[in-house]
C-alpha cells in the first residue's frame, strides 16, 4: 500500500502540532517524510516526559511515518546540509516563524532560488505576511482565541470553555495537506512550484464562516444562545431518563415536525398555537424545549432509539472520548489504523481521508530523535568521513 503521494519527497521542519500534523497525513498519503529536528528534539517530543510518562501519544500521533535528522542550524555546514534535502525534495514544510526561516537562510526566495520545482508551504498563526507573522499563538491563540471559536460557545460574560489539545492544529494541518496535494498537481500541469500558506486564524475564520459571513453580508451581531433558547429546538440536545445526552438533527424544522411529535406521542403540541411552525417554536423555544425535556426524559436512549428510528427522528448520541474509541460505527468508517510499535501492535487515530484505489496508511511507527541522520546524509551523498567530520563539528547529532 503505498499511497497517492508514492514518490514525492517532504522535508518537514516543523514543531509541536500544526505542521508536524500536515506531514503526518502526507506520510500516511505515502510521501517520503523527513523532518529536522534541532540537537534537543522537537519540544514536542517532551510533552508526555513532564507528566512522568514514557509513552506520548500526541507525538506519536503527528510524526509516525518520518524520518528523523537531526541539524544544528546554528552551524553553516548543517544549514548547507538542509538546503540539499530541500534542493532534492518536493515539497518543504514548515511551522516555523518567518524571521526564524530567514536566520537559517530557509526562507521562500532561498529554498526556492535553488529548487523551483518546490511546493514551499508555510503553516503559521496569523499568516506568513501578516504584521503578526512572528507573534507566538499556538491554536489556542490563533484559531480558538483570536478567530472567534471560544468565544463563540458561551453566553455573554461567561469565560469561554477550555479547547482541548490541538484541534486547530489539526484542522490546519489537513487543510495543509490539501493545499500541498493542490499545488503539486499545479506543477504536474506546469513545472512549476509555489509557496502556498495555510494559517489557524483563517482557517478558525473558515471554520466559523456561517457566523461571520452572516455578519459580513448583515451587519448582524452574532449572540451566542444555549439549549433552552435554540432557534430551531428540534435541532438541539436533550437527556434521556439515565441522564444520557443525545442530540435531535432535524434541521428542517417544518418537515420533521409531524414525525417528531408522531414519535413522542405528543399530538397536543402539533394542536398548540406556539408550535405552529419553524417562526413560532424560535420565539417560544424554551417552553417547547420545556416541554420536550419532560417527554425525553420518560425513556432510555436505548428505547427512544428505535422508536426514533422507525418515526424517521434524526438523532445521534453524545458519546465520550471513551465511548468513541469503541463506538464499532466509528470504527467501521476507518477512524482507526494499526501500527507496529516496539511495544508491538498499537491502535492509533486515522488520517481524515480515504483513498479507495491507492490505499494509503501509515508507512512506520515515530523515529527515534536522530534516529535516521547518518542514513539520509549518505542517499545526499556524503561519505563517512564527512559525517564524522560534521559530527565532531556540532551541526549533527
Amino acid at each position: 500500500m503505498s499511497g497517492p503521494l508514492d514518490g514525492i519527497k517532504v522535508v518537514e521542519m516543523g514543531v509541536w502540532v500544526a505542521g508536524p500534523s500536515c506531514g503526518a497525513i502526507l506520510a500516511d498519503w505515502g510521501a517520503e517524510v523527513v523532518k529536522i529536528e534541532p540537537p534537543e528534539g522537537d519540544p514536542c517530543r517532551g510533552l508526555f516526559a513532564m507528566l512522568g510518562r514514557t509513552q506520548n501519544p500526541v507525538f506519536e500521533q503527528d510524526n509516525r511515518g518520518k524520518r528523523s535528522v537531526v541539524l544544528d542550524l546554528e552551524k553553516e555546514a548543517a544549514r548547507e546540509i538542509a538546503g540539499k534535502l530541500v534542493g532534492a525534495a518536493d515539497v518543504f514544510l514548515t511551522n516555523m516563524r518567518p524571521r526564524a526561516l530567514e536566520k537559517f537562510g530557509m526562507d521562500w526566495q532561498t529554498l526556492c532560488g535553488q529548487n523551483e520545482r518546490l511546493v514551499y508551504c508555510q503553516v503559521g498563526g496569523y499568516g506568513p505576511d501578516s504584521e503578526d507573522a512572528n507573534r507566538a499563538s499556538y491554536d489556542v491563540g490563533a484559531f480558538w482565541s483570536r478567530a472567534g471559536v471560544g468565544k463563540s460557545l458561551v453566553l455573554e460574560g461567561n469565560p469561554p470553555p477550555q479547547q482541548r489539545g490541538g484541534m486547530g492544529d489539526h484542522m490546519t494541518g489537513a487543510n495543509a495537506a490539501g493545499t500541498i496535494a493542490a499545488a503539486l498537481y499545479h506543477r504536474e500541469r506546469t513545472g512549476k512550484g509555489q509557496r502556498v500558506s495555510v494559517s489557524l486564524v483563517r482557517v478558525g475564520a473558515y471554520m466559523m464562516s456561517w457566523d461571520l459571513n452572516t455578519h459580513l453580508r448583515t451587519g448582524d451581531p452574532i449572540v451566542p444562545y444555549d439549549r433552552m433558547h435554540a432557534v430551531n429546538p428540534i435541532i438541539d440536545c436533550y437527556q434521556d431518563s439515565e441522564g444520557q445526552w443525545f442530540w435531535l438533527l432535524m434541521l428542517q424544522g417544518d418537515r420533521h415536525w409531524p414525525d417528531f411529535l408522531r414519535a413522542i406521542e405528543a399530538p397536543e403540541l402539533g394542536e398548540d398555537p406556539r408550535f405552529a411552525n419553524l417562526m413560532t417554536r424560535a420565539m417560544n423555544a424554551e417552553a417547547l424545549v420545556t416541554e420536550i425535556d419532560r417527554i425525553l426524559g420518560t425513556k432510555t436512549l436505548a428505547e427512544w432509539g428505535p422508536i426514533f428510528d422507525r418515526e424517521n427522528v434524526w438523532w445521534a448520541k453524545v458519546n465520550s472520548i471513551e465511548e468513541v474509541a469503541n463506538d464499532p460505527v466509528v470504527r467501521e468508517a476507518g477512524a482507526f489504523v494499526q501500527l507496529e510499535s516496539p511495544e508491538g501492535p498499537v491502535t492509533q487515530v486515522a488520517g481524515p481521508g480515504e483513498f479507495y484505489g491507492t490505499p494509503a496508511r501509515p508507512q512506520a511507527w515515530v523515529p527515534e530523535l536522530g534516529q535516521h541522520t547518518e542514513e539520509v546524509l549518505l542517499e545526499l551523498g556524503m561519505d563517512w568521513d564527512e559525517i564524522i567530520a560534521l559530527k565532531e563539528a556540532g551541526g549533527i547529532l
